[in-house]
């Protein structure tokens, strides 16, 4: 009884093929390989998961949400606008921004995977070439020579030879230091405001009083005043070329 049980299930096992046909790959002919949609698609997933490092890290996303935490520091409101609502006004302005770059990579990469005329490796390949070059116009060169030495590289002759490596932290530097230029230049008059209401209300006497509570409204004035949200949203798209 047992040898029967035994040789029921051992068939099977012994009839199955080697390998899993969901999982394979297969050469393309051209000295490369084909993988299979299942490994596509877990590969895809992989990826989501590095989706957030990478809007962050490789769009205008670090500048734009940078200079309007400083505004609104320099507005002296803590909790106004919210976090939530400056993260979603980042998020959107950043993609109006990256348009024509996502307009690109959807022209020569993805349409090109998704109809079957480029392998995955090659759109991945292709697909970096417009942020490369986003990345690029707005990377001070002193910012990649420091981590190219950093990185034990040594001098780039061209843009194809910086790798990934190099670019992005370069490109995030670059993009904190001119959100850092920005803010200061946005920090200036309110400082001004803030400095005068409280040597006014030194001479009065009236030390005790925060000059926070009485500069705040000339603050908030003086912005809707001079349509400041608009001014501060042109001048972020137009530090982009827009």
């Amino acid at each position: 009884m047992i040898a029967l049980l035994c040789a029921c299930f051992s068939a099977p096992v012994l009839a199955a093929p080697e390998g899993i046909d969901a999982l394979k790959m297969t050469p393309d002919g051209e000295g490369g390989e084909t993988y299979s949609v299942t490994l596509q698609i877990l590969a895809i997933m992989t990826a989501l998961t590095f989706i957030p490092a990478a809007l962050i890290m490789m769009t205008s996303f670090t500048r734009i949400v940078v200079v309007l935490a400083i505004l609104r520091q320099a507005l002296g409101l803590q909790q106004t606008p919210s976090t939530q609502i400056l993260i979603g006004l980042a998020l959107f302005l950043t993609m109006f921004i990256m348009t024509p770059v996502w307009e690109r990579v959807n022209e020569e990469a993805l349409q090109p995977y998704l109809n079957e005329q480029m392998g995955p490796v090659d759109a991945v390949k292709q697909a970096s070439l417009p942020l490369r070059e986003f990345m690029f116009s707005q990377t001070r060169e002193e910012d990649l020579d420091l981590f190219g030495r950093i990185g034990g590289y040594k001098v780039f002759e061209d843009e194809e030879d910086v790798p990934f490596t190099v670019l992005v932290p370069a490109f995030v530097t670059s993009e904190l230091k001119t959100a850092f230029q920005i803010g200061f230049m946005l920090f200036i008059p309110f400082l001004i405001i803030d400095m005068v209401v409280a040597s006014i209300l030194m001479a009065m006497g009236m030390m005790m009083l925060s000059p926070i509570i009485i500069s705040l409204p000339f603050k908030l004035m003086l912005f809707v005043l001079v349509d400041g949200w608009s001014l501060v949203m042109g001048t972020l798209a137009a530090s982009y070329g827009f």
